[in-house]
């Protein structure tokens, strides 16, 4: 044996540590694999009480890995999310029901999200501009092709099947939500749009709108081809009013101060398509900003909306 290997040890691997919750419980599901994209963490949180002798409403939520625990996070910030639902449930505000938390796809995240079929309605020109479009003067903004389609058939041929059979859920869209933040919220929208058989409603907080960063050098929100395109295809492919719930929201400052013009065209194709307060919020949140902090404080609001024990 070489002199020192008797006080030399492999290190003990790194295991990430699963999010500390004040409610309910959290089981993990590491690198979930996927033929249609890159493998995602998938953390799924179970309401206090949960049994196999009930059934669930689900809740699908974008950028997973930051819901639960301010200590895992980039920012030091969270959405409370299982504080809120778990005292939502115990006041009968909303049905029971378990959160699925997708991990973003990180570098890939603005690929992933960013809504398909509308970018692929823009003639060329505008495709390869919105494609080479910047975050900061030294980042690009996409880090891939735009994959939201994949990313979707992930989620409704992969990801939902198994939860479908892992945990006592009910499987119909009327019991089926999907919700997110910024460009999370554009793709919770697209995948009512895309799979209104499968999600029965939608929620999204600060909707990222402009699609690009409208933060970015040489950014116009005049040439910005984006935020139109987005509208066609919801006047052309929203499911009909009256199957379906659809909760928007947004604040004024920092990034949402960009998106109160855009969400009020938004509205107007959802007023026109027959929406109606039954079945359709828009909210605006005057002095909050695009940060997980600002959407924990109103997280109980489109909940309530979406999962309400009426529905």
């Amino acid at each position: 044996m070489l002199p020192g290997f008797l006080h030399w040890a492999f290190p003990a691997p790194i295991r990430p540590r699963l999010p500390q919750v004040s409610a309910g419980r959290i089981e993990r599901y590491a690198d979930f694999a996927s033929r249609f994209v890159p493998a995602h963490t998938v953390d799924v949180w179970l309401p206090p009480g949960y049994s196999e002798s009930h059934r669930y409403a689900v809740l699908y939520m974008q950028d997973g890995q930051m819901l639960f625990d301010a200590g895992l996070t980039w920012n030091a910030q969270e959405w409370r999310a299982d504080e809120t639902a778990s005292r939502l449930m115990a006041e009968g505000k909303v049905r029971p029901f378990i959160i699925v938390a997708v991990h973003n796809g990180g570098a890939n995240r603005h690929s992933e999200y960013f809504p398909q079929k509308p970018f692929e309605s823009l003639p060329a020109n505008e495709q390869n501009a919105v494609m080479v479009a910047k975050r900061t003067a030294q980042t690009a903004l996409f880090s891939a092709p735009i994959a939201s389609d994949a990313y979707l058939r992930f989620l409704t041929q992969e990801l939902k099947p198994f939860i479908d059979r892992r945990y006592a859920v009910k499987t119909g869209a009327a019991d089926t939500v999907i919700l997110g933040s910024s460009m999370g919220g554009l793709i919770s929208w697209y995948a009512l749009a895309e799979y209104p058989q499968l999600f029965g409603a939608a929620g999204a907080l600060s909707t990222h709108w402009p699609g690009l960063m409208p933060t970015a050098p040489n950014y116009s929100a005049e040439s910005n081809p984006v935020p139109d395109a987005f509208f066609r295809y919801m006047a052309e492919h929203l499911p009909e009013p009256g199957t379906h719930r659809l909760y928007f929201d947004y604040g004024t400052a920092t990034l949402d101060a960009y998106y109160p013009a855009l969400q009020a065209e938004a509205d107007a194709v959802l007023r026109a398509r027959g929406y109606s307060p039954n079945n359709w919020q828009s909210q605006r949140f005057e002095g909050a900003e695009h940060s997980e902090a600002a959407w924990a404080e109103r997280l109980s609001i489109p909940l309530q909306f979406l999962l309400s024990p009426e529905n």
